[in-house]
């Protein structure tokens, strides 16, 4: 286990976009990312920032790189205990539902098709067709960055909420996910499958998996959060995400920005809510396509959109 040296992200990122990060470290347990990092603290004991890398998807890179420290959690490993499931946080959500299938446990189904690792759904709260991680979470393991003290909250002491957890905020991001403890139900395994498979399909049908991609760039609009004047109008084409909320695609679409381009970035035709690199786009480019977002959608319908998408390094 070796602490690297300027590291191309773009390697890293589903976006194929990002600069050098100083130093990177791979780990595949929580005693190699202790090691880790003490031996990170060896090399600069007062500059200590980091990132924790999961399956490169919702980040950004900056072209300029990352200062830091870039820790890719490679934690893996899927222990079945009657209807719970002890996971790393680095096991992808695909392998992840693959084991759901042939064990016959229902409960992420939502989630067919999502990409990027257990760690990263958990952090973000990720969900989709009505679901969310926060579903099935009894537990979560993490490790302070500064004590190395490994600490496990319930449920409840993630503070879960809309694609938020505890772990987004400044107290919360000095930990690493490690660990997560999940409790699901037994189920017909064809039907567990026949409905991962259409959320899946469903994906492939209506995102642009085509091209280089980090997901959704803006949460969708929550409904209390929708100037009074428009909530007639918008409501009729409102969903609950699990909570009542308004697509952004459908906004950034009533704002003209489909297809809209800036370098090799471009708004997606198939689904204005994804950004896509046609080939070479740059950080910068992505970033001047969010801003046009939040600012035209600001002065047409006074609606802050609300990235979901994280920036890492230097722009």
């Amino acid at each position: 286990m070796v602490i690297q040296k300027n590291v191309l992200l773009k390697n890293y990122s589903n976006y194929k976009i990002g600069g050098l990060a100083a130093y990177f470290l791979e780990v595949e347990s929580t005693e190699e990312l202790k090691e880790g990092l003490k031996k990170w603290n060896n090399i600069n004991s007062e500059f200590k920032q980091f990132f924790i890398l999961g399956g490169g998807t919702n980040i950004l890179f900056g072209d300029n790189g990352y200062s830091g420290l870039v820790i890719r959690c490679e934690i893996k490993g899927i222990k079945l205990k009657e209807e719970r499931i002890k996971v790393g946080a680095g096991v992808l959500m695909s392998k992840l539902l693959d084991f759901c299938i042939e064990n016959s446990l229902s409960g992420l189904e939502w989630a067919g098709g999502l990409p990027g690792t257990v760690g990263g759904s958990v952090r973000g709260n990720a969900g989709a067709f009505g679901g969310e991680t926060k579903d099935c979470i009894a537990e979560v393991k993490s490790l302070n960055i500064d004590s190395l003290e490994e600490i496990t909250r319930n449920n409840q002491e993630c503070w879960f909420s809309y694609r938020d957890s505890y772990f987004k905020t400044d107290k919360g991001s000095r930990e690493i996910i490690t660990e997560v403890m999940l409790t699901l139900k037994n189920k017909d395994k064809e039907e567990i499958k026949k409905i991962i498979e259409e959320k899946i399909n469903f994906r492939i049908k209506k995102h642009p998996l085509e091209y280089p991609n980090i997901g959704s760039i803006f949460k969708n609009i929550e409904m209390t959060k929708i100037p009074d004047s428009l909530k007639e109008e918008f409501g009729q084409n409102g969903k609950t995400d699990p909570i009542p909320v308004i697509p952004s695609a459908r906004i950034i679409n009533l704002c003209g920005l489909k297809g809209k381009r800036v370098g090799d970035a471009q708004f997606s035709e198939k689904h204005p809510n994804f950004i896509v690199n046609l080939g070479n786009a740059k950080a910068g480019d992505v970033k001047a396509l969010v801003e046009m977002a939040k600012k035209e959608v600001f002065e047409k319908f006074k609606i802050q959109l609300e990235e979901e998408i994280m920036y890492v390094g230097n722009f």
